[in-house]
């Protein structure tokens, strides 16, 4: 069994942004020589998210949308978190979406069902963050 490591890095303009990185992803697949077994894809950082989800605009800004309805950013002394920082609710957002996924790998290829794609979420951003992808196999 072998193992490939790769960080991908992003820093957007937005404080809270999605960006389909399903390509980076492919990519570091392909550099692996993996052909068979798992990738992981994880946000380092708590106020970022990684998901898999359709890649139709709609959709992301009811998610944008639905996100901020359920924690939104002001008034920022609604959240105890607050002092130094005010992304209180970006470490909410964080837990509805989840650190990380796990993709099998087949045929060298990531085996998604129908319309997947693999999203960054970053609800804090307008700084340097990193996504981690792990991928084991053969």
């Amino acid at each position: 069994m072998k193992s490939y490591r790769r960080e991908l890095t992003f820093n957007t303009s937005h404080r809270r942004d999605y960006i389909n990185i399903t390509p980076q992803v492919e990519e570091a697949l392909r550099e692996s020589g993996i052909r068979e077994g798992m990738c992981l894809v994880n946000a380092m950082h708590i106020t970022a998210s990684v998901y898999i989800n359709d890649d139709e605009r709609g959709l992301l800004n009811d998610i944008d949308d639905w996100l901020e309805g359920l924690a939104p950013h002001e008034p920022v002394d609604r959240y105890r978190h607050n002092g130094m920082e005010d992304n209180g609710d970006a470490h909410l957002k964080r837990q509805i979406m989840g650190r990380e996924v796990v993709i099998a790998v087949t045929g060298g290829k990531l085996d998604f069902g129908p319309w997947e794609q693999i999203f960054y979420g970053e609800f804090d951003g307008r700084r340097a963050k990193r996504v981690l992808v792990k991928i084991i196999g053969e």
